[in-house]
Order: structure tokens, then sequence, then C-alpha cells
């Protein structure tokens, strides 16, 4: 088990990178809201699948509730805001750069709710990271377009936020109970947050082709099955700061990703902005951080 833990954050970082393959494919035929709702649900039932077959423990009526408000952080509003944003037109890479913020932001919330000590050399970490993700985004950027606007600005500002917020809260409140059947609530969490929106403010209309079930398909085993299982696995096992910091690698394996998969073009800059990351992310997670005593 200890051998298999090694191999997990790069594991997640992968699987996590995929997730723009599925929205790529998925978007010209659904609605986001919608679509989050059907994957969300999806989701959810084969997470209860699991909890039957594994004979798990499900948690108690306290740890459900602190589940249901993680999902609706980490998967409802996170989700939903970077959904519609680029649905609306909002270039992907200033939505990256925008969600690249995300380290930093728990880190600070790490700190101020769960007592991570944050040393220097992990701010330097973090801070070099965060450079080398606008390196690797930086071609992207030229490209504004009519998406920009306030309200989709927002709209990734407050899903970085609602991200970090819903990482430290699972880090506080749900990790002692079954991972498995904690997910299953989460799911709910963010089910019931599409299922409103996209009743308020979508037409639910939706087209059944081979994209969009490949794309749902991927999203759902990929990312809200073993992605987002990983995910829990090293916020119960590590300190939030280090788990955050890997997210800085997902636009540069992205970017390569891309590259084979689509053609799209790499240079030497973004290269030297992948090194970078990697550079900052070894430094933020080289040595583990030390909870302060608590009174």
């Amino acid at each position: 088990m200890h051998e298999f833990k090694r191999f997990i954050p790069a594991t997640f970082v992968v699987l996590w990178a995929t997730g723009f393959i599925g929205a790529r494919y998925a978007m010209p035929w659904a609605e986001p809201f919608t679509f989050l709702a059907i994957r969300f649900a999806i989701a959810a039932v084969l997470f209860a699948v699991l909890v039957v077959l594994l004979k798990a423990r499900w948690p108690s009526r306290t740890q459900a509730q602190h589940a249901i408000i993680a999902g609706v952080l980490m998967h409802g509003i996170y989700l939903g805001a970077v959904f519609w944003a680029i649905h609306r037109g909002l270039p992907a890479g200033i939505s990256a750069l925008i969600v690249g913020l995300q380290p930093l932001i728990t880190a600070v919330m790490a700190g101020k709710l769960l007592g991570e000590e944050i040393q220097p050399r992990h701010w330097a970490g973090l801070a070099i990271g965060f450079v080398g993700v606008i390196i690797v985004l930086w071609p992207k950027l030229g490209a504004l377009g009519g998406g920009v606007t306030p309200a989709t600005l927002t709209a990734c500002v407050i899903s970085v936020i609602a991200m970090s917020a819903g990482t430290v809260w699972q880090k506080r409140f749900g990790s002692s109970g079954n991972l498995v059947a904690s997910t299953f609530w989460q799911y709910v969490g963010g089910t019931v947050v599409m299922v409103i929106a996209s009743f308020a403010l979508e037409t639910r209309v939706f087209t059944v082709n081979s994209d969009f079930i490949f794309a749902m398909a991927w999203l759902v085993l990929v990312l809200s099955v073993g992605a987002i299982f990983l995910l829990m696995v090293m916020i119960r096992e590590g300190a939030m700061s280090k788990v955050a910091s890997l997210f800085y690698l997902v636009p540069a394996v992205t970017a390569v990703m891309a590259w084979i998969l689509f053609g799209e073009h790499l240079n030497l800059v973004q290269i030297a902005g992948m090194a970078i990351t990697t550079f900052g992310v070894g430094l933020a997670t080289a040595q583990p951080t030390r909870a302060r005593a608590s009174a």
C-alpha cells in the first residue's frame, strides 16, 4: 500500500489534466449546468454501488452533512462556475490562470483554519510554481476575445475560492469517515446545486451523440471517480498546501496532452515554464509542514 501511495500524486495530476478532453467534446452538445447535473448524478450512483459492493460503512448524519457541503463547494460551485465561464466564451487559458491561484489561496486558508505552518521555502515554491503556470499559459493569454467580461471573470474567481474552501472543509471535517461513502454524499451535494442551476438558468436541452457519450463516460469514470477519489486520499493523508501545489502541474500536463492529441503548438518558452513549475512544486512539497500546537 505504501508503494502504491507514492504514485498517487503523479496519477492524480495526469487524470485531472485529462478533464479538458471531456470538456472540449461536451460543451458544443450540452449546457454546462445540465451536463454537470447528469455527470454528478451518474457518479453518485456509481459510488452508492461501490459502497454496497465494498460493504463500506455509511457516515453519520453529521459526517454526511459535511461531505455534502464539501461537494457543493468542490464539485457544484467550482466546476459549475468554470464550465459556465468557458461556455460563455472565456478562453481556457484565462480561466486556467485564475484557477491556478488555488494553491496560494488554499495555503492561506490552511494556515488560518487548519493550523498548518507554511514555511518560507514552501511559500517560495508556491510563488515559483505560479510563475511557471503563467509562462506555460502565456501563448493562450493573447486571445482574449469577447468572452472576457466581468461576469465570466467573477465566475472563475468564485470557482477557485470554492475549490480551495471545499478542500480545506474536507480536510477539517470530512476525513474521518469512509472515503467512498463520503464521496457519494459529495456528489449528492454537487448534483443538487447543478439541478437547481439548470432549472433556473438553462433550457436543459442536450444532444446525445458519440462526442457527448465519450465526454460523459470519460469525465465520470476518469475524473469524477478516479481523480476525485485520489484527491480525497491525498487530502486525508497530507498537508493541504502540499496537495494544492499539485494543481500547478495540471496546465503543463494538459499542454503536453493537447500537443500530442490535437497538435496544439508547444514552444520552448512553455517547456521552460513546465520546468519552472515542476521545480516550484518540488520546493513546496519537499518537506512536510508542521501543524501548530492547538490550545
